[in-house]
């Protein structure tokens, strides 16, 4: 009598419970237990439960990201889960999961009421809840729950040992069995569910475990698959042996009630008994180191992850990326993309200490069309693997990134131009630029940053007067410093940013009087998104990796590019004019062009820490940088081997401008070439503000002096003599 008035209390706390709830209204009587003996019918019979309608929000799924030409390149997710229809879940593993797991599914109702009282009497007797007797429907509103939770608090909640949660589970299934058919439920169910070793879903699960679609399962197959959803942890077969072990026996258990129930023949079980597990572990897809373009593939999910056209929250953009079931369609070019590999690696070995990097961008979209580099992407410091993003900067996943050399002079350059300046006018450049003092500089606050302490040489070139194609061909470093202070330091700096000049490292651009000579770490992408502005007549264009996202109901989202006339068209016409003279009587004469309209410019930084070349056509544009990740100040490239060739020393043009050909030559090969703008000659043709000065008219009375010639002693641009007509000269 005393267990039995126990158990009176314990389910009379349950109508109570339920009563507060406010949900004991005419429905579903629970009926008593048979043989248990102590008399819960009249208890029992009071606990009514109406249904409820439960919020389902989509499970975890995986999203496929794609490039421009549709194959598959990657794959993000937060569970490893494929979402199937019944119709392509093999019969015989509906028929495994059923017999284990609720062999009276489609008989009952929402609740198995024989399991759930047969359970309710086991509870009562422990003193706590100790068994479910949950139906698969319950199973699957559970699953439901615990994937909504959104917090450790919310997931302790869905998975609480409580009658209360009991209670409030019944009232879910019972409004999920008015909503589906039980096959719905059944399918439901099976792509919810977790099987252990990172598989969500039967699919998936399927795949894992055997390498095969759920389609395909065989009996002792579909019986492992079965027996692993009830601890899925204590049977994951990749934690080890006794988890193998454990999977084999709740396998063989799951085979033995299937014959019970008549559902295989007593012979079928035996036979499949006798197989062994078969577990392959097939590899989960997906990740950006199992992808063929790693670092691309790193781009596009810090994309997603930061730009808020993906979600207005952090966590939203990441719910968005690895739950949502995306299909993303990106731009990079197969085909370009395995240019720029093929061309890096003929240049650089994986091996090498210095690490070549190259992005290519459309010019007038600023799709991204590929991004390389010389290591593969890994962890593995054996392998000399890289772990970040080489080709991109730190908000995209890289580094600090390598300080861009003179490819920064183009934004000199351009400044000239946009001020007036033709492609005639020059300089005077001496051997050694020093400020004339500290205010001969300002940055954009309008502070003095001039250096009258400190010397500037030239590391290519020579000394004399320089117009603005000679002293960029020759890539003149007190030319340009000259100019730079003329045109003002500020403006230049604020060209660079029109054409998305920005740190790798996110920082603040450092506005020094060297800004021209690419003292700011830079990586390719942004670098090649700036040239390819020009390459667009002046068209800025963001960098852009994803063109669509398709989501798990067939909705497409187009993204388009994001652009601006940041240069007025013409000056960007002059200064492609200019830049392509550097193929042809420039730094970039020894490795020649690409048999297109082409320009560029190549870039050393001082002491030789890095080299790159950045260029264009009116079709792609691209960068190239190299440097020694391990620090590019200590460790110079100076005296090194590289692709198994030794270099004194490494310009712009040794190895970033070939990788640059190489690349361009295979990536535009089918490419109907596009010819640049001509040059307005009369706005910028000749010279205006700064014409050459003419020779000092030689003495007729000395001899061997001819008045009609000009000698240049310093170079073949001419001599080191004035600078700008009624300027002085202020270099040291």
């Amino acid at each position: 009598m005393g267990d039995r008035s126990g158990a009176g209390a314990k389910i009379g706390r349950l109508v109570a419970i339920g009563a507060a709830a406010g949900v004991l209204v005419a429905g579903i009587a629970l009926p008593a237990i048979g043989g248990a003996g102590f008399g819960l019918m009249s208890a029992a019979n009071e606990v009514n439960l109406k249904p409820e309608d439960l919020h389902e929000p989509p499970p975890a799924e995986v999203s496929i990201v794609q490039d421009a030409k549709g194959n598959e390149i990657a794959r993000f997710y937060e569970q490893y889960r494929e979402v199937v229809g019944l119709d392509a879940i093999a019969p015989i593993m509906r028929t495994a999961i059923v017999s284990i797991e609720d062999y009276r599914f489609y008989q009952h109702g929402a609740i198995d009421l024989e399991g759930t009282m047969r359970a309710l009497a086991t509870n009562l007797r422990s003193g706590g809840v100790s068994q479910g007797g949950s139906s698969i429907t319950q199973q699957y509103v559970k699953q439901v729950l615990l994937n909504a939770a959104g917090t450790e608090k919310e997931k302790n909640q869905a998975l609480e040992a409580s009658y209360a949660r009991k209670l409030k589970e019944l009232r879910y299934a019972m409004g999920v069995e008015q909503k589906y058919t039980k096959d719905e439920i059944l399918a439901k169910y099976l792509n919810i569910a977790y099987f252990g070793a990172g598989a969500y879903g039967v699919e998936a699960a399927a795949k894992r475990f055997f390498g095969v679609s759920a389609k395909e399962l065989t009996l002792p197959q579909a019986a492992t698959l079965a027996g692993a959803v009830q601890d899925p942890n204590a049977t994951d077969p990749n934690l080890g042996k006794k988890q193998r072990e454990r999977l084999l026996n709740r396998r063989n258990v799951v085979l033995n009630r299937m014959a019970e129930l008549g559902e295989i023949t007593t012979a079928e079980a035996a036979q499949a008994k006798g197989t062994k597990l078969g577990y392959k572990g097939t590899k989960l897809p997906g990740g950006c180191e199992a992808s063929k373009y790693p670092y691309f593939c790193i781009y596009v999910r810090n994309e997603i992850l930061s730009n808020p056209d993906f979600g207005a929250t952090t966590k939203a953009r990441v719910d968005f990326l690895n739950r949502g079931g995306l299909t993303i369609k990106t731009t990079i070019d197969p085909a370009m993309q395995a240019a720029a590999d093929k061309a890096i690696k003929k240049w650089v070995n994986p091996s090498d200490n210095p690490v070549a990097a190259e992005a290519l961008v459309q010019p007038g979209t600023g799709a991204i069309k590929a991004m390389a580099a010389s290591r593969k992407y890994g962890r593995s410091k054996a392998r000399n693997e890289m772990s970040y993003n080489l080709v991109a900067d730190a908000a995209h996943g890289g580094g600090i990134g390598f300080q861009a050399g003179s490819t920064f002079k183009t934004f000199t350059l351009l400044t000239a131009l946009e001020k007036g300046y033709k492609i005639d006018d020059g300089i005077s450049a001496g051997a050694g630029f020093r400020a004339s003092g500290y205010s001969a500089f300002k940055d954009c606050k309008g502070q003095n940053i001039g250096d009258p302490t400190h010397t500037v040489t030239n590391d290519e070139g020579s000394p004399g007067w320089k117009t603005l194609q000679t002293g960029t061909w020759q890539s003149v470093n007190t030319f340009f410093m000259e100019l730079e202070q003329r045109v003002g330091l500020c403006d230049t700096v604020k060209t660079a940013q029109s054409l998305g000049i920005h740190r790798s490292d996110g920082g603040k651009l450092q506005q020094y009087e060297t800004f021209t000579l690419g003292i700011n770490e830079m990586d390719p992408v942004t670098v090649a998104t700036a040239y390819a502005a020009i390459g667009a007549r002046g068209r800025y264009c963001a960098p852009m990796a994803i063109s669509q996202i398709t989501d798990r109901d067939g909705k497409v989202s187009t993204y388009r590019p994001k652009c601006k006339q940041a240069l007025d068209p013409e000056v960007a016409d002059a200064a492609a004019d200019v830049l392509s003279g550097v193929f042809t009587k420039g730094t970039m004469r020894a490795v020649g062009g690409i048999g297109r309209d082409a320009a560029g410019k190549t870039g050393t930084t001082d002491g030789y820490a890095s080299a790159w070349f950045a260029g264009f056509t009116p079709d792609l544009a691209g960068a190239v940088s190299i440097g020694d990740p391990r620090g590019s100040q200590q460790h110079k490239l100076i005296g090194v081997t590289i692709g198994g060739r030794y270099y004194g020393s490494v310009f712009g043009a040794s190895i970033p401008g070939p990788i640059w050909k190489d690349t361009m030559l295979a990536a535009l090969k089918n490419v109907e070439p596009t010819p640049f703008t001509p040059i307005n000659a009369d706005r910028f043709g000749g010279c205006g503000q700064s014409c050459r000065p003419a020779p000092p008219a030689a003495d007729p009375t000395t001899e061997g002096n001819d008045p009609n010639v000009f000698n240049v002693p310093n170079g073949p641009d001419g001599g080191a003599g004035a600078g700008l007509l009624g300027t002085p000269n202020t270099r040291g």
